[in-house]
Protein backbone atom coordinates (compact mmCIF):
# COMPACT_ATOMS: atom_id res chain seq x y z
CA UNK A 1 0.00 0.00 0.00
CA UNK A 2 1.26 3.67 -0.36
CA UNK A 3 2.95 5.28 2.60
CA UNK A 4 0.87 7.59 4.68
CA UNK A 5 3.35 10.02 4.97
CA UNK A 6 3.71 12.70 2.92
CA UNK A 7 0.52 11.66 0.63
CA UNK A 8 -1.03 14.47 -1.35
CA UNK A 9 -4.61 13.95 -1.68
CA UNK A 10 -7.25 14.78 -3.63
CA UNK A 11 -9.18 18.55 -1.96
CA UNK A 12 -12.21 16.82 -0.56
CA UNK A 13 -14.90 18.12 1.25
CA UNK A 14 -15.92 17.31 4.85
CA UNK A 15 -15.19 15.32 7.79
CA UNK A 16 -17.11 12.75 9.27
CA UNK A 17 -16.95 9.55 10.02
CA UNK A 18 -18.73 6.61 7.91
CA UNK A 19 -19.20 3.39 8.78
CA UNK A 20 -17.70 1.79 5.50
CA UNK A 21 -19.41 -1.76 6.18
CA UNK A 22 -21.75 -3.73 3.92
CA UNK A 23 -25.62 -2.57 4.46
CA UNK A 24 -27.85 -4.21 7.73
CA UNK A 25 -28.14 -7.84 7.51
CA UNK A 26 -30.87 -9.67 9.47
CA UNK A 27 -28.08 -10.29 12.62
CA UNK A 28 -27.65 -6.82 13.02
CA UNK A 29 -29.55 -4.34 14.89
CA UNK A 30 -28.14 -0.86 14.94
CA UNK A 31 -29.69 1.54 17.91
CA UNK A 32 -29.62 5.24 16.94
CA UNK A 33 -30.97 8.62 18.65
CA UNK A 34 -29.99 11.96 19.49
CA UNK A 35 -27.68 12.92 22.56
CA UNK A 36 -25.10 16.01 23.03
CA UNK A 37 -26.30 17.77 20.53
CA UNK A 38 -25.22 15.61 18.05
CA UNK A 39 -26.65 11.73 17.06
CA UNK A 40 -25.24 8.49 18.10
CA UNK A 41 -25.21 5.24 16.42
CA UNK A 42 -24.63 1.94 18.34
CA UNK A 43 -24.17 -1.45 15.93
CA UNK A 44 -24.42 -4.62 17.06
CA UNK A 45 -24.03 -7.84 15.17
CA UNK A 46 -25.86 -10.92 17.07
CA UNK A 47 -24.39 -13.69 18.48
CA UNK A 48 -27.76 -14.90 19.56
CA UNK A 49 -31.21 -15.69 18.34
CA UNK A 50 -33.03 -13.12 20.21
CA UNK A 51 -31.88 -9.22 21.68
CA UNK A 52 -34.78 -6.65 23.53
CA UNK A 53 -33.85 -4.02 21.73
CA UNK A 54 -36.89 -2.16 23.36
CA UNK A 55 -34.82 -2.72 26.23
CA UNK A 56 -31.17 -1.98 24.99
CA UNK A 57 -32.39 1.23 23.27
CA UNK A 58 -33.97 2.40 26.75
CA UNK A 59 -30.72 1.51 29.04
CA UNK A 60 -28.59 3.36 26.41
CA UNK A 61 -30.72 6.60 26.02
CA UNK A 62 -30.63 6.56 29.88
CA UNK A 63 -27.01 6.17 30.30
CA UNK A 64 -26.41 9.19 27.82
CA UNK A 65 -28.99 11.14 29.54
CA UNK A 66 -27.05 10.48 32.64
CA UNK A 67 -24.05 12.04 31.28
CA UNK A 68 -25.83 14.69 29.69
CA UNK A 69 -27.24 16.05 33.46
CA UNK A 70 -23.80 15.84 34.72
CA UNK A 71 -21.68 17.20 32.10
CA UNK A 72 -24.00 19.22 29.60
CA UNK A 73 -23.14 23.38 29.73
CA UNK A 74 -26.18 23.77 28.23
CA UNK A 75 -28.28 22.68 31.18
CA UNK A 76 -28.86 24.98 33.67
CA UNK A 77 -29.23 22.84 36.22
CA UNK A 78 -26.89 20.12 35.24
CA UNK A 79 -23.56 19.30 37.52
CA UNK A 80 -21.47 21.04 36.02
CA UNK A 81 -23.86 24.17 35.55
CA UNK A 82 -23.79 23.98 39.55
CA UNK A 83 -20.10 23.86 39.97
CA UNK A 84 -19.49 26.69 37.99
CA UNK A 85 -21.88 29.06 39.79
CA UNK A 86 -20.09 27.57 42.56
CA UNK A 87 -18.67 30.76 43.93
CA UNK A 88 -16.69 29.42 46.91
CA UNK A 89 -13.32 28.18 47.75
CA UNK A 90 -14.70 25.14 49.57
CA UNK A 91 -15.08 21.52 48.31
CA UNK A 92 -18.05 20.92 45.78
CA UNK A 93 -18.94 17.64 46.17
CA UNK A 94 -19.34 15.59 42.45
CA UNK A 95 -20.23 12.47 41.30
CA UNK A 96 -18.06 9.71 40.66
CA UNK A 97 -18.58 9.85 36.61
CA UNK A 98 -17.43 13.50 36.92
CA UNK A 99 -14.32 13.26 39.01
CA UNK A 100 -13.61 10.41 36.49
CA UNK A 101 -13.53 12.83 33.97
CA UNK A 102 -11.56 15.69 35.30
CA UNK A 103 -8.94 13.92 36.59
CA UNK A 104 -8.24 12.10 33.29
CA UNK A 105 -8.53 15.50 31.73
CA UNK A 106 -6.26 17.18 33.72
CA UNK A 107 -4.15 14.27 33.50
CA UNK A 108 -3.64 14.74 29.71
CA UNK A 109 -3.53 18.61 30.36
CA UNK A 110 -0.46 17.50 32.07
CA UNK A 111 0.52 15.37 29.08
CA UNK A 112 -0.05 17.93 26.62
CA UNK A 113 1.63 20.94 28.67
CA UNK A 114 -1.73 22.54 28.61
CA UNK A 115 -2.97 22.63 25.25
CA UNK A 116 -5.74 20.37 26.54
CA UNK A 117 -7.49 22.32 28.91
CA UNK A 118 -11.23 22.20 30.60
CA UNK A 119 -11.26 25.39 32.32
CA UNK A 120 -11.86 27.17 28.81
CA UNK A 121 -15.41 28.07 29.73
CA UNK A 122 -15.05 31.62 29.86
CA UNK A 123 -12.44 31.53 26.96
CA UNK A 124 -15.17 29.62 24.79
CA UNK A 125 -17.75 32.41 25.60
CA UNK A 126 -15.50 35.55 24.60
CA UNK A 127 -15.42 34.07 21.59
CA UNK A 128 -18.68 33.23 20.97
CA UNK A 129 -18.96 29.80 21.72
CA UNK A 130 -21.26 27.88 24.36
CA UNK A 131 -24.19 28.71 25.61
CA UNK A 132 -22.89 32.17 26.89
CA UNK A 133 -21.45 33.44 23.98
CA UNK A 134 -20.45 36.95 23.39
CA UNK A 135 -21.85 39.10 20.50
CA UNK A 136 -18.16 40.98 19.44
CA UNK A 137 -14.54 40.12 19.14
CA UNK A 138 -13.02 40.96 21.95
CA UNK A 139 -9.70 42.80 22.88
CA UNK A 140 -6.55 41.32 24.79
CA UNK A 141 -7.86 42.77 28.17
CA UNK A 142 -10.57 40.53 28.14
CA UNK A 143 -8.66 37.73 27.02
CA UNK A 144 -5.95 38.15 29.50
CA UNK A 145 -8.13 39.24 32.19
CA UNK A 146 -9.89 35.39 31.83
CA UNK A 147 -6.42 33.73 31.62
CA UNK A 148 -5.87 34.82 35.12
CA UNK A 149 -8.46 32.18 36.57
CA UNK A 150 -7.36 29.75 34.16
CA UNK A 151 -5.60 26.65 33.10
CA UNK A 152 -5.92 22.80 34.86
CA UNK A 153 -3.95 23.61 38.18
CA UNK A 154 -6.55 26.08 39.07
CA UNK A 155 -9.12 22.91 39.70
CA UNK A 156 -7.88 20.20 42.53
CA UNK A 157 -9.65 16.84 43.03
CA UNK A 158 -10.13 15.50 46.21
CA UNK A 159 -11.78 12.11 46.55
CA UNK A 160 -15.65 13.01 45.75
CA UNK A 161 -15.19 16.48 45.69
CA UNK A 162 -13.68 19.54 43.24
CA UNK A 163 -11.94 22.65 44.55
CA UNK A 164 -11.56 25.87 42.85
CA UNK A 165 -8.37 28.01 43.15
CA UNK A 166 -9.61 30.42 42.06
CA UNK A 167 -13.54 30.90 42.58
CA UNK A 168 -14.13 32.67 38.64
CA UNK A 169 -12.95 29.05 37.43
CA UNK A 170 -15.62 27.33 35.19
CA UNK A 171 -15.39 23.79 33.66
CA UNK A 172 -16.33 22.84 29.57
CA UNK A 173 -16.34 19.12 29.40
CA UNK A 174 -17.05 19.33 25.65
CA UNK A 175 -14.17 18.44 24.03
CA UNK A 176 -13.93 15.29 26.19
CA UNK A 177 -17.38 13.87 27.51
CA UNK A 178 -18.69 12.11 24.34
CA UNK A 179 -15.60 10.07 24.21
CA UNK A 180 -16.34 9.45 27.08
CA UNK A 181 -19.83 8.81 26.86
CA UNK A 182 -19.14 6.82 23.47
CA UNK A 183 -17.09 4.16 26.45
CA UNK A 184 -19.62 3.97 28.70
CA UNK A 185 -22.05 2.45 25.91
CA UNK A 186 -19.23 0.23 24.56
CA UNK A 187 -18.64 -1.12 28.35
CA UNK A 188 -22.60 -1.73 28.59
CA UNK A 189 -23.28 -3.53 25.53
CA UNK A 190 -19.61 -5.69 25.84
CA UNK A 191 -21.48 -6.46 29.03
CA UNK A 192 -24.78 -7.76 27.82
CA UNK A 193 -22.20 -10.34 26.14
CA UNK A 194 -22.56 -9.16 22.26
CA UNK A 195 -18.57 -8.91 21.10
CA UNK A 196 -18.80 -7.72 17.43
CA UNK A 197 -19.98 -3.82 18.10
CA UNK A 198 -19.19 -0.40 16.90
CA UNK A 199 -20.24 2.80 18.70
CA UNK A 200 -20.43 6.00 17.52
CA UNK A 201 -21.92 9.71 19.06
CA UNK A 202 -20.57 12.38 16.60
CA UNK A 203 -17.96 10.59 14.74
CA UNK A 204 -16.53 9.42 18.06
CA UNK A 205 -15.99 6.04 17.41
CA UNK A 206 -15.04 2.97 19.81
CA UNK A 207 -15.61 -1.09 17.61
CA UNK A 208 -14.84 -4.10 18.57
CA UNK A 209 -14.71 -7.80 17.12
CA UNK A 210 -16.28 -7.82 13.53
CA UNK A 211 -18.81 -6.62 11.30
CA UNK A 212 -21.71 -8.54 9.72
CA UNK A 213 -19.79 -9.98 6.99
CA UNK A 214 -17.28 -10.98 10.26
CA UNK A 215 -14.77 -8.95 8.16
CA UNK A 216 -12.82 -6.08 10.07
CA UNK A 217 -14.73 -2.78 10.44
CA UNK A 218 -13.80 0.08 8.36
CA UNK A 219 -13.69 3.40 8.58
CA UNK A 220 -13.99 6.27 5.88
CA UNK A 221 -12.40 9.58 7.27
CA UNK A 222 -13.55 12.79 5.46
CA UNK A 223 -10.84 14.83 3.93
CA UNK A 224 -12.05 19.14 5.46
CA UNK A 225 -14.45 20.96 3.33
CA UNK A 226 -13.35 23.26 0.79
CA UNK A 227 -14.27 26.62 -0.78
CA UNK A 228 -14.39 25.28 -4.62
CA UNK A 229 -16.15 21.75 -3.67
CA UNK A 230 -19.40 20.92 -2.17
CA UNK A 231 -19.15 17.34 -2.71
CA UNK A 232 -18.40 14.28 0.23
CA UNK A 233 -15.29 12.64 -0.51
CA UNK A 234 -12.82 10.84 1.54
CA UNK A 235 -9.15 11.18 2.90
CA UNK A 236 -8.47 7.40 3.49
CA UNK A 237 -10.28 4.31 5.11
CA UNK A 238 -8.80 3.14 8.29
CA UNK A 239 -8.94 -0.30 9.92
CA UNK A 240 -9.47 0.87 13.49
CA UNK A 241 -9.08 -2.95 15.28
CA UNK A 242 -10.40 -2.49 18.68
CA UNK A 243 -9.15 0.88 19.03
CA UNK A 244 -11.10 4.02 20.04
CA UNK A 245 -11.41 6.71 17.12
CA UNK A 246 -12.09 10.38 17.78
CA UNK A 247 -11.39 12.98 14.92
CA UNK A 248 -10.73 17.43 15.85
CA UNK A 249 -11.32 19.72 13.40
CA UNK A 250 -11.65 23.51 12.65
CA UNK A 251 -14.39 24.00 9.97
CA UNK A 252 -17.89 22.77 11.21
CA UNK A 253 -18.14 25.14 14.07
CA UNK A 254 -17.75 29.12 13.80
CA UNK A 255 -18.71 31.88 14.51
CA UNK A 256 -18.88 35.15 12.70
CA UNK A 257 -17.96 37.78 15.02
CA UNK A 258 -18.12 41.51 12.97
CA UNK A 259 -17.02 39.86 9.77
CA UNK A 260 -14.45 37.80 11.05
CA UNK A 261 -14.85 33.67 10.52
CA UNK A 262 -13.66 32.19 13.77
CA UNK A 263 -13.14 28.64 14.40
CA UNK A 264 -13.84 26.59 17.46
CA UNK A 265 -10.37 25.37 18.51
CA UNK A 266 -9.46 27.64 20.94
CA UNK A 267 -5.51 27.99 22.51
CA UNK A 268 -6.25 27.71 26.00
CA UNK A 269 -2.64 29.28 26.72
CA UNK A 270 -2.52 31.87 24.34
CA UNK A 271 -6.51 32.41 24.94
CA UNK A 272 -7.11 33.19 21.14
CA UNK A 273 -8.35 30.90 18.36
CA UNK A 274 -6.02 28.77 16.23
CA UNK A 275 -4.80 29.67 12.70
CA UNK A 276 -2.84 27.14 11.37
CA UNK A 277 -2.42 24.62 7.87
CA UNK A 278 -3.98 21.69 10.30
CA UNK A 279 -6.99 20.95 9.18
CA UNK A 280 -7.85 17.96 11.42
CA UNK A 281 -6.80 15.42 13.38
CA UNK A 282 -7.85 11.63 14.02
CA UNK A 283 -6.18 10.09 16.93
CA UNK A 284 -6.75 6.01 17.89
CA UNK A 285 -6.26 5.26 21.40
CA UNK A 286 -7.48 2.54 24.24
CA UNK A 287 -10.48 5.35 25.31
CA UNK A 288 -12.43 7.16 23.10
CA UNK A 289 -12.27 9.49 26.14
CA UNK A 290 -8.31 9.81 25.78
CA UNK A 291 -8.44 9.64 22.10
CA UNK A 292 -11.32 12.88 21.92
CA UNK A 293 -8.80 14.85 24.52
CA UNK A 294 -5.60 14.32 22.36
CA UNK A 295 -7.12 15.42 19.20
CA UNK A 296 -8.39 18.66 21.07
CA UNK A 297 -5.08 19.52 22.29
CA UNK A 298 -3.68 18.60 18.71
CA UNK A 299 -5.19 20.55 16.83
CA UNK A 300 -4.14 23.70 19.84
CA UNK A 301 -0.69 22.53 18.85
CA UNK A 302 1.18 23.45 15.75
CA UNK A 303 2.42 19.76 13.69
CA UNK A 304 6.00 19.45 14.78
CA UNK A 305 5.19 20.21 18.42
CA UNK A 306 2.14 17.74 18.45
CA UNK A 307 4.28 15.18 16.75
CA UNK A 308 6.91 15.30 19.44
CA UNK A 309 4.34 14.87 22.08
CA UNK A 310 2.86 11.81 20.39
CA UNK A 311 5.93 10.07 20.12
CA UNK A 312 6.56 10.27 24.05
CA UNK A 313 3.38 8.69 24.44
CA UNK A 314 3.29 5.47 22.10
CA UNK A 315 0.19 4.31 23.64
CA UNK A 316 -1.27 7.27 20.72
CA UNK A 317 -1.34 6.50 17.30
CA UNK A 318 -2.36 9.69 15.12
CA UNK A 319 -3.63 10.97 11.93
CA UNK A 320 -3.01 14.90 10.45
CA UNK A 321 -4.41 16.09 7.48
CA UNK A 322 -2.87 18.99 6.66
CA UNK A 323 -2.74 21.51 3.66
CA UNK A 324 1.06 22.80 2.35
CA UNK A 325 2.25 25.81 0.72
CA UNK A 326 0.67 24.75 -2.42
CA UNK A 327 -2.64 23.97 -1.30
CA UNK A 328 -2.69 20.66 -1.53
CA UNK A 329 -3.85 17.67 1.48
CA UNK A 330 -1.49 16.11 2.99
CA UNK A 331 -1.51 12.47 4.95
CA UNK A 332 0.72 12.81 7.95
CA UNK A 333 0.29 9.60 10.75
CA UNK A 334 2.81 8.61 13.83
CA UNK A 335 5.95 8.15 12.27
CA UNK A 336 7.21 4.85 14.20
CA UNK A 337 4.00 3.23 14.92
CA UNK A 338 4.05 0.41 11.78
CA UNK A 339 0.73 -1.04 13.13
CA UNK A 340 -1.45 1.72 12.04
CA UNK A 341 0.81 2.88 8.64
CA UNK A 342 -0.72 -1.17 7.71
CA UNK A 343 -4.03 0.07 8.71
CA UNK A 344 -4.48 3.22 7.00
CA UNK A 345 -5.70 3.04 2.86
CA UNK A 346 -5.43 6.48 1.16
CA UNK A 347 -7.82 7.52 -1.91
CA UNK A 348 -5.84 9.13 -3.93
CA UNK A 349 -7.71 10.22 -7.59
Amino acid sequence: MPSCKNINCQILYGFLFLLLSCNDSPRTINITGTTMGTTYSVKIILSRNHIDTDIYKSDIDSILLSINKKMSTWDSTSEISKFNRWESNEPFIVSKSFIEVVKSAKEISEKTNGYFDITVFDLMSLWGFGPNPMKESPDSNMINNILKYTGHGNIIVNGTSLTKLKIATKLDLNAIAKGYAVDRLFKYVIGKDDRNIFVEIGGEIRCAGKNQKMNQWLIGIEDPPNKQSQDTKYALILIPGDKSVATSGNYRNFVNLEGQILGHTINPRSGFPVNSNILSVSVLANSCMVADAWATALMALDHDKGLSLVESNPQLSVIWIMENEFKNRIIFCSSKNLELRKAIYPILN
